[in-house]
């Protein structure tokens, strides 16, 4: 099963090499001698400008998953434009966002700094006639249409918070060290972690000591890292759940050769030197999911909602090109809104991790 799985990863990862960029924050080139087969289209996207708003540029998580929304665009007839905020706040989304309903696209599909402060924002899209939906990170129920949800909140914090236990053998102080403090995707899966920790008599001997933030940028993570061995002399496991965050500690504890342990949520090409069982290495094992997929996701989402195939009710159901799960359904999101959910986290450990790292 692993090996059909990684050859579906392997095309798609292959597919969305082989397209010409976006360029950043420009449109994607709509000669059609530069797109690949549409045998998954229907000419219904045609004409038509789907665009993606990352988190912030810079971000190679975020670039995955703009490869991803824009092969399947591109796939189906659509014009992809993709834009890279300068930063990850709420800010520098709204700018985005406002430029776009200027532009007149059809649909915004974005993977929110901030829950809140984009409502207002996406709001004015919607009455624009903007189809709205997110990825990776979501907007308040408001706010969107629906929500491509890379794998179900419980699952990611149960997946950690039995990482955690594991290599800390059951006992002693960890640390998480997270993104943004406003990041509604990590906010959503420390909370799992911690109600499954505090409900659970299994991690009673778990001394949870602090929640630090990286800000999604690698000098900040790496002095967060730094100042959590500091103030912690008998931490045991940071839990890093943010690709930039985890690739930041694994440096530092890796260079140190400290007998703190690392794990989370990370890219294999990005980890594969830190993973590893013995004390050479700073990362035991981590978890994740293919961002490229989530891009294409997140992009045939958007074109559900424009051909009006789905409103983003429970339910609803939709095609998603050869993803491994298409078709899909709309699921209640537990926050008065819909999600679909791409699939359960990943293990990545020394037994798969060579030859996954040539995937992403």
């Amino acid at each position: 099963m692993k090996k059909k799985v990684l050859s579906v990863l392997l095309c798609a990862a292959m597919a969305a090499g082989m397209l010409a960029g976006c360029g950043g924050d420009d449109k994607a080139s709509t000669d059609d001698a530069n797109k690949p087969a549409a045998s998954d289209a229907d000419g219904s996207a045609a004409g038509k400008k789907f665009a993606l708003v990352t988190k912030s540029a810079g971000n190679p998580y975020n670039e995955k998953e703009a490869e991803g929304f824009q092969q399947a665009i591109e796939s189906i007839g659509g014009e992809c434009i993709i834009k890279h905020p300068e930063s990850a706040t709420a800010d520098a989304q709204v700018s985005v966002i406002q430029s776009l309903i200027s532009q007149g696209v059809d649909s915004i599909c974005i993977a929110a700094n901030d829950e809140n402060a984009l409502q207002a924002a996406l709001e004015d899209a919607m009455a624009a006639g903007i189809k709205v939906s997110c990825l990776d990170s979501k907007t308040n129920a408001a706010s969107r249409m629906t929500f491509a949800n890379q794998a179900g909140t419980t699952e990611i914090g149960q997946a950690l918070m039995d990482a955690v236990y594991d290599i800390a053998g059951g006992e002693g102080d960890w640390a998480i060290l997270s993104a943004t403090s406003q990041a509604t995707n990590q906010n959503a899966w420390i909370d799992a972690m911690k109600d499954i920790m505090e409900n659970d008599s299994k991690y009673a001997n778990l001394n949870l000591v602090e929640v630090a933030y990286g800000d999604d940028e690698p000098v900040k993570s790496t002095d967060q890292t730094q100042a959590l061995l500091s103030k912690y002399p008998n931490l045991k496991v940071i839990c890093a759940p943010t690709t930039v965050g985890i690739a930041a500690a694994a440096k530092v504890l890796q260079d140190q050769s400290s007998a703190v342990k690392l794990t989370g949520l990370g890219l294999p090409s990005e980890m594969a030197e830190y993973i590893g069982d013995d004390d050479a290495h700073s990362c035991p094992y981590m978890f994740l999911w293919n961002p490229i997929d989530v891009g294409r996701l997140g992009a045939y989402i958007s074109a559900a909602l424009v051909d009006g195939t789905i409103t983003g009710a429970a339910g609803e159901t939709f095609e998603a090109g050869d993803m491994p799960n298409s078709p899909y359904t709309i699921v209640d999101a537990g926050d008065g809104g819909t999600e679909v959910i791409l699939g359960a986290p990943f293990k990545f450990d020394p037994t798969n991790i060579e030859e996954w790292k040539t995937v992403y």
